[in-house]
């Protein structure tokens, strides 16, 4: 008789994705606890945020950065954003491939989780896709910003911030090596453009970007990256427009800066929000109109599968065309001579719901724990939800309490609302319905 075979403990993609992260964190967090990681003696606390931070590419910290963490610590926080950013099981097959092994096909299926993909036939190939794009776009990025920065820092130091920027710009993280993060630089146009160039390419979408790559007309692209192309120069142009109105008398903000600086830092802090988290004015001085026009934008965020977070700009698109529908008495939303289908609706109303429901909560948490006035921590809980990064300058404040809810905050914002109902719950498909009956709404 032959023996039995072992059954494979197999992980669910929710579950490896969630703990790949979780290992991240923990990798990082004892990485920032050696003692030649930093200047100065930091608390676990304090290296379990940042290293959360850094892994759901954030960029909220307890302490500067550049003073605080030595040249290994910084090291470490490029290897947090980078894996984080791009997923850490992407980085993972990608060894594979290098070393000539076969991909199986559970890693398969953990990637197509990954990327939202709706079959795994092609995936390895995504792969290798992605990472010569991601590699291509940070080395151009990277010479450019060398190039821009010599006369100022001289070579080597040009070339070591140029890294660390890019690579926090694409992963949509947000991190930066001066104390007053990028104010410095409001008005210099190719820090600006170049930096908002990465964090929007990095948060379109890695699909977007291959589907446009594969298909050169705009007739063959998917309508979701129709929706992400037609929906991110839409939120852009607004966002810029409505910073530039509301902050352009602001003494804090734009109001001393010539025009041509107001037009530059308006475009930048409008398109900063859905998840970069870079600022080049401080935050804590806006009008309060501007400050929650930004927490709406960092809580719809950028695109699926993107280095980027919050519920998703496609999400909040179906939403609004869902009402549109409804008030026009459609059976189903549509755009652009295609059809959504009802099973997409729900699944955005109920990342919306989740997400709305997870925020309200930690706000009413952290207003229970912290001493600190309600709108800068409502802020700080949605910038954390939608992995931002943005401050009012209360980050440092917060008790440790406080920063491990935090922490929490960040991590389910980056494995998204829904990976997180599916660690909690086993959903089972049911083979029968009951009768309909009267709700009234309303």
């Amino acid at each position: 008789m032959r023996p039995r075979k072992k059954k494979k403990f197999l992980l669910s993609p929710p579950l490896l994705i969630a703990g790949s992260f979780l290992f991240l964190i923990l990798l990082g967090t004892l990485c920032l606890k050696l003692p030649f990681a930093t200047t100065t003696p930091i608390s676990w606390t304090d290296a379990l945020f940042v290293a959360t931070s850094a892994t759901t590419v954030t960029g909220l910290s307890v302490f500067d950065p550049a003073s605080t963490l030595t040249w290994f610590g910084e090291g470490v926080l490029m290897f947090l954003i980078q894996c984080g950013g791009i997923g850490l099981m992407t980085f993972a097959v990608a060894l594979l491939i290098v070393l000539g092994k076969r991909v199986g096909l559970q890693n398969r299926i953990y990637l197509q989780e990954s990327f939202n993909q709706n079959s795994v036939g092609g995936i390895v190939k995504l792969v290798k896709l992605i990472l010569t794009f991601v590699l291509t776009v940070q080395v151009i990025a990277t010479a450019i910003m060398t190039l821009h920065w010599i006369p100022r820092f001289g070579f080597s130091e040009a070339l070591y911030l140029s890294v660390f920027h890019v690579i926090s710009a694409f992963n949509n993280a947000g991190f930066a090596l001066f104390p007053d993060n990028l104010i410095g630089f409001s008005g210099d146009p190719i820090v600006n453009l170049v930096l908002s160039a990465l964090f929007i390419l990095g948060g379109l979408g890695f699909t977007v970007i291959i589907d446009i790559h594969q298909k050169k007309s705009f007739r063959e692209w998917s309508l979701h990256t129709k929706m992400m192309i037609i929906g991110t120069i839409i939120i852009n142009v607004i966002a810029t427009i409505t910073f530039f109105l509301l902050e352009y008398g602001n003494p804090g903000s734009l109001g001393p800066m010539p025009l041509y600086e107001k037009i530059m830092t308006s475009y930048f802090q409008g398109v900063t929000p859905r998840t970069a988290g870079f600022n080049t004015v401080d935050f804590s001085k806006l009008e309060d109109p501007t400050i929650l026009f930004t927490m709406i934008l960092m809580f719809i965020g950028a695109g699926s599968a993107s280095t980027a977070s919050g519920i998703k700009l496609t999400t909040f698109m179906v939403v609004i065309l869902a009402t549109l529908a409804f008030l026009r008495q459609r059976g189903e939303p549509e755009l652009l001579g295609r059809s959504i289908r009802i099973d997409t609706v729900i699944r955005s109303l109920a990342i919306t719901t989740i997400g709305l429901l997870l925020v309200m909560a930690f706000i009413f948490m952290l207003t229970v724990t912290e001493k600190i006035p309600f709108l800068p921590l409502a802020f700080e809980v949605v910038s954390a939800f939608g992995t931002v990064g943005l401050s009012m300058g209360i980050t440092a404040q917060l008790s440790d309490l406080g920063e491990v809810l935090l922490s929490m905050v960040m991590f389910v914002g980056r494995i998204g609302p829904l990976t997180l109902f599916f660690l909690l719950t086993k959903p089972k498909k049911v083979n029968y319905r009951y009768p309909y009956d009267q709700v009234f709404t309303g």
